[in-house]
């Protein structure tokens, strides 16, 4: 479901933009949808049809996304494996200080050698409305006031809906512009829309090699454009919207945790409006990938701040509980993972 398609039964019972805008409200603040003014009941601000739709409305909005399961980590998160209405599984991730990471696909195209998610392909896009049901449905347990578009799914692949979800989040969502973090491994069309979005979300971009042949290893089924000209690209954006790019960098120990990727790293993001994340690897049973040293890993933090290039060393969230994007999925579905093809080194 898209969200035009809220807007339209609406407008079908006869709403007025005010109503559609006040039923949108209620529905992304967790509230029932005939939620308004104090002290005033519902017949005085909804036409009649209006308040007779919304009662299969909420249902048929609340059916969109539900916990199947909720897996808490020692850092404060919780993963969550939610069903959508056609019995499909996604994951979202209640991040500490008030996150929420989304999926937009069931599954992925990319195709990310060291990730889960795209062990099955892309099995389907969200609509717009299905997105932003994640955010309500975290929004029933916890504030929500960043959200993150990190979940399960390429969204530059699914860019129309996403951007929908996006428009939606930060005005009637009231989520500040840049706490709405688009990630993408990189693709023309998002540098082509984003600036013309009415809401411009912050870019995070997937790097994790300077090497273009090593990138076409590890992300098989990115587009291919050279990493020194995503960062052009990506530095582009961050001018034009005063919001640094934050780098995704997975590191895999032997693979791209090199000096020789550190040098380059330093050559590309020097004088760059950047933020470089360094996210050791998390895990996955059966996959040929390990994470460096907690040594190594904060040594090379500890070269790029000397060179003046903003990093942080991060995990991702739930690395107590096995959650990596796409591991709660896998398991209830006994997705297994393919080993690392020849020719990553």
């Amino acid at each position: 479901m898209r969200i035009e398609h809220i807007r339209q039964q609406l407008r079908a019972a006869g709403a007025q933009l005010c109503h559609e805008d006040r039923i949108l409200r209620a529905w992304l603040q967790a509230l029932p949808l005939d939620s308004g003014p104090k002290r005033r009941q519902a017949d005085h601000y909804f036409p009649l049809n209006v308040r007779n739709l919304l009662p299969g409305l909420s249902a048929e909005l609340d059916a969109l996304a539900t916990v199947c399961s909720e897996h808490p980590g020692l850092d404060g998160s919780a993963r969550l494996l939610v069903a959508l209405a056609d019995s499909q599984t996604i994951e979202s991730v209640l991040l500490p200080r008030d996150g929420l990471c989304v999926s937009t696909q069931v599954g992925c195209a990319v195709g990310c050698v060291f990730c889960m998610t795209g062990k099955e392909g892309l099995l389907r896009q969200l609509g717009s409305a299905e997105i932003v049901a994640q955010v309500v449905l975290a929004r029933r347990q916890r504030p929500v006031k960043r959200v993150v578009f990190m979940g399960m799914g390429e969204p530059s692949h699914n860019l129309d809906n996403v951007l929908e979800a996006i428009e939606l989040l930060g005005t009637a969502g009231a989520i500040g512009h840049k706490n709405l973090v688009f990630s993408t491994v990189g693709d023309r069309r998002v540098f082509d829309r984003l600036p013309e979005s009415t809401v411009k979300p912050a870019l995070a971009l997937s790097l994790h090699t300077t090497r273009a042949d090593l990138r076409e290893e590890l992300l098989p089924k990115a587009p291919r454009i050279d990493p020194a000209e995503l960062v052009e690209l990506a530095e582009d954006y961050a001018r034009s919207t005063s919001y640094p790019i934050q780098y995704q960098w997975t590191l895999l120990e032997g693979i791209n945790d090199s000096d020789e990727e550190l040098e380059r790293i330093v050559q590309l993001l020097t004088g760059k409006y950047a933020i470089m994340n360094f996210i050791p690897y998390n895990t996955v049973n059966g996959a040929a990938f390990n994470r460096p040293s907690a040594e190594r890993a904060a040594a090379m933090a500890g070269i790029l701040h000397q060179h003046g290039i903003l990093v942080r060393l991060r995990n991702s969230a739930g690395q107590d509980i096995d959650g990596g994007c796409g591991q709660l999925r896998a398991r209830s579905k006994t997705i297994a993972f393919q080993p690392k093809p020849t020719g990553v080194a």
